[in-house]
């Protein structure tokens, strides 16, 4: 079997993976590079089981509610951890295998091992070290592993890992990352989450509805800082209802370790210091690009601030050699690394008409309870541009589907350029807004307009009419208000 190809890509993440995937489609001769496990932190350790854990969450928190549905449960609803734990890795172990299924599928060799850049189109695999997690499952006895091997072009989507912050670093034991806290060996009675972005604040939300007492520490003035304020808002009140305690403008400076115990000093801005001492941490301060022992600083490859610098198509600075996904740097999400790829090795077969992908477009969701969803901008950011906008809001409180799933706590806001009636932004907190949320970033990827929005017919009863309310809303036209 020759060991030169056309396109090499290292990393089985979502990003890679599925640019396999697309490469081969397109008739390129594809081989794909893993350490670990196919289907990269996403699938086994991120997106995929995280879901898992709330659903478990979210059956527990019906639960708890059932006498509001006027239904009595008999007995007491509990959570076994274990089995909760091993529901979420069962799924990411049955998607793991999926991922394989499509690599035989497409006829993407798989190579086994640790790949590091020697050239442009040239990379030396070699044994696998230890993993960082173990895998979900056995790594295949397949021909192919250790070796050089060739390719015309080169794609790095070796994705990210947990940011550590200096003198705080996770240990597995007391301090946390998210690998710990997706698969805990036992529930403990209280948490500190360090850093309120979608992994602290999923987290949070799961141990909440587990019955944890959480303390969430934010150094922003809102959580969840990348989202609109009036929603994020919205957000922490709802998560403060269900008995999350939630600092923020706040860091953890400090943590003095027990023997099964962590005490954290929190400073405010103020300078004040306050000590909550909690059985773990989970450490959720962000996440940093895997660019450290693939040979990029002996080619001379560009970097900034940990992620490989690269054109609208994933080209580096170096011919040959391209990146795709969060070591490319942010938006750090899973479909924002799968359509990279595919436009980076579209580009690379020479088809027509691709163009760079545009990041205002990319939806974001957090998916706690309750979920928050985006896309575009965010009020103050569109403000700040100096754009004069329409504004138009919905509460769930009003919508009769809402109401009848027992879920009347949301809302809906969008965002609209005065002058032209382009949607330019949509923000959602509420029931199932992770779902909605791609009526929004469909229409606003075809240039829809207000007038087209509001001349859209949506189904009764359903949570969508809400979009088009809140659309109606900006132009002072809503009408279930």
């Amino acid at each position: 079997m020759s060991n030169a190809y056309d396109v090499i890509i290292i990393g089985s993440g979502p990003g890679g993976y599925v640019t396999a995937i697309r490469s081969a489609q397109l008739g390129l001769k594809t081989a794909i590079v893993e350490r670990e496990h196919l289907g990269g932190i996403c699938l086994n350790w991120g997106c995929i089981p995280t879901k898992a854990l709330l659903r478990s969450a979210e059956i527990m928190d019906h639960a708890n509610h059932a006498k509001s549905f006027g239904l009595t449960l008999n007995g007491t609803m509990t959570a076994d951890v274990k089995d909760v734990v091993a529901r979420s890795r069962g799924v990411s172990a049955r998607l793991n295998g999926g991922v394989a299924f499509l690599m035989k599928k497409n006829k993407v060799d798989v190579i086994w091992g640790e790949a590091k850049l020697t050239k442009a189109n040239e990379i030396v695999v070699g044994k696998m070290t230890k993993p960082v997690v173990e895998p979900q499952n056995p790594i295949p006895k397949g021909v192919l592993g250790e070796g050089t091997y060739t390719a015309k072009h080169i794609i790095v989507a070796t994705g990210a890992r947990p940011r550590a912050l200096p003198g705080i670093e996770p240990d597995g034991k007391l301090i946390w990352t998210y690998f710990e806290a997706m698969k805990p060996d036992f529930m403990p009675k209280s948490i500190v989450v360090m850093g309120s972005g979608a992994i602290g604040i999923e987290f949070a939300s799961f141990y909440r509805s587990m019955g944890v007492d959480v303390t969430v520490v934010e150094l922003m003035p809102n959580i969840m800082p990348v989202e609109d304020v009036e929603i994020s808002t919205f957000a922490r009140k709802q998560l403060e209802k269900r008995g999350l305690k939630i600092i923020t403008e706040a860091k953890v400076s400090k943590v003095d370790k027990g023997a099964n115990s962590i005490t954290a000093h929190v400073e405010t801005k103020d300078g004040k210091v306050s000590q909550i001492t909690a059985d773990r941490l989970i450490s959720a301060v962000g996440v940093q690009g895997n660019i450290e022992n693939l040979g990029l600083e002996a080619l001379g490859v560009k970097t900034d601030r940990g992620c490989i610098v690269i054109d609208g198509y994933g080209k580096t600075s170096v011919p040959g050699l391209y990146a795709i996904g969060d070591v490319a740097g942010p938006p750090m999400l899973a479909h924002k690394a799968e359509h990279e790829g595919v436009i980076c090795v579209e580009k690379i077969a020479g088809l027509p008409n691709v163009h760079p992908m545009d990041k205002a477009k990319i939806p974001g969701c957090t998916y706690c309870n309750p979920q928050v969803a985006s896309v575009g901008m965010t009020e103050a950011k569109a403000k700040a541009e100096g754009r004069e906008i329409r504004v138009g809001r919905y509460n769930f409180n009003a919508n009769g589907k809402a109401i009848a799933l027992g879920e009347d706590q949301g809302m809906i806001k969008t965002i609209f350029d005065k002058k032209t009636g382009e949607l330019i932004g949509a923000h959602m907190v509420g029931a199932e807004v992770t779902e909605l949320i791609q009526g929004f970033v469909v229409a606003m990827n075809l240039e829809t307009t207000e007038e087209e929005l509001m001349h859209t017919i949506f189904p009764h009863p359903t949570l969508s009419e809400m979009m088009k309310e809140s659309v109606l809303d900006a132009y002072g036209r809503v009408l279930n208000a």
